[in-house]
């Protein structure tokens, strides 16, 4: 018998209460998990019987998948301190190495070149995997574009560890899209923001299999 791997959803600000609402729509158990206990709770109960909440430390215990929906700045902070339940894990990296400008936008905060999940996986513990992912949409389109009809949008990936492929496309698939692996993670940067497969890149819209093949 196979056991579905346990998610969590660690942050609930606007794209991880995407996560978290899409993966109730198909059923998906996970555990929901914020620093405001409160606050997972009463989204956990509009989500129903596929959510359960947690503290934080017990959620990345008891999952075997953890999506950190944590701003970039946290992250490597945050594998630090639970390195040893980390160990053996997959970790979900939807973050953008993005901040305000002064002109009303966003502007990149690291080096033009870089990406966030090369970066962050340079903090990786022993045998962790890290799969960049779910941070290729803004949260209006990654809540708005689920299980859209007649042909699914497109949610983009990278990891440097295939043997992760089926286990990371099942998870975007229960979250109501079609996953596309573009290649390891040092082709991240073409995923998080900026980058030409993103919304908010040079892509600049939600996208069908069909569209993206034609961009790949």
């Amino acid at each position: 018998m196979t056991t579905t791997p346990k998610v969590a959803v660690i942050g609930l600000g606007n794209i991880g209460q995407a996560v978290a609402a899409n993966l109730s729509k198909s059923n998906r158990s996970f555990i929901a998990a914020d620093r405001n206990a409160e606050k997972a709770k009463s989204l956990s109960s509009q989500w129903g019987e596929s959510a359960q909440t947690e503290d934080i430390p017990s959620a990345v215990k008891n999952a075997d998948i953890v999506v950190l929906a944590i701003p970039f700045g946290a992250i490597t902070g945050f594998i630090k301190e639970f390195k040893a339940d980390l160990e053996g894990k997959i970790i979900v990296d939807p973050s953008n190495p993005i901040a305000p400008d002064e002109k009303g936008g966003f502007k990149k905060i690291i080096g033009e070149k870089e990406s966030a999940g090369e970066i962050n996986a340079d903090s990786l513990p022993k045998n962790a995997h890290l799969v960049k992912a779910f941070g290729t949409l803004g949260a209006a389109s990654l809540a708005g574009a689920a299980y859209q009809t007649p042909e699914k949008a497109v949610l983009f990936y990278a990891n440097d560890d295939e043997e992760t492929n089926g286990t990371i496309e099942q998870l975007i698939t229960d979250s109501g899209f079609d996953p596309i692996r573009i290649g390891g993670l040092d082709q991240a940067i073409r995923i998080e923001v900026f980058g030409d497969l993103h919304e908010y890149g040079a892509l600049g819209k939600v996208v069908t299999k069909t569209e993206a093949i034609a961009k790949l």
